[in-house]
């Protein structure tokens, strides 16, 4: 998205501004200096500017650099230096729209919620959930909950489980099916 409107074709590319002789002096755009001398002279102008449209200070700074970088690399097209005051203006208006614009497509974004997002209701149900889990899974003995934790929760196999408890697989089947069992009951039982 282009700040700076590029020049007309039926214009020249370059103005011839006064001649010495056989030669022809002629101005291209700003210079580099005059644009130095105005960020010089008008930078707080514009961060004024910024601050008016931007509510926080880094934006509005990030703004008017980005803006004088942007008329710096077209300074070409910026035919009367005079303008150039103008033209970094504008580029910070239209800098400070387009930050806007990021701000309010990004806040849009997170208001809604993501379609597999638990509502309130659901979280609260489920730490309800959890939290009657754990205090079952206290009731249970401690093999039980041991071999449960270790195959359900850490995820392991029941070889695994046997070969990390140090008893049989026989034992690990009867301890985890006696705590599943013992976790329906306190699970269902009123509270």
């Amino acid at each position: 998205m282009p700040v700076i409107a590029p020049m007309p074709a039926a214009r020249p590319a370059r103005i011839p501004t006064q001649r010495e002789g056989d030669e022809l002096s002629v101005t291209a755009g700003t210079t580099v200096d005059h644009l130095t001398e105005t960020y010089r002279a008008h930078y707080r102008s514009l961060l004024g500017l910024a601050a008016l449209l931007l509510d926080d200070t880094a934006s509005c700074e990030d703004v008017v650099q980005e803006a004088f970088i942007r008329v710096h690399s077209a300074r070409k097209r910026v035919r009367d230096p005079e303008k150039t005051l103008a033209y970094l203006r504008q580029t910070v208006v239209n800098l400070s729209r387009s930050a806007l614009r990021r701000r309010i497509l990004g806040l849009k974004l997170l208001t809604k919620p993501m379609p597999d997002m638990a509502s309130a209701e659901e979280g609260a149900y489920d730490l309800l959930e959890r939290d009657e889990l754990i205090k079952a899974m206290r009731g249970l003995q401690r093999r039980q909950r041991e071999v449960l934790v270790l195959r359900y929760f850490a995820d392991m196999t029941e070889a695994q489980v046997a070969e990390t408890l140090g008893i049989s697989l026989g034992s690990v089947k009867a301890y985890g099916s006696r705590g599943i069992a013992a976790l329906r009951v306190a699970m269902e039982a009123p509270a």
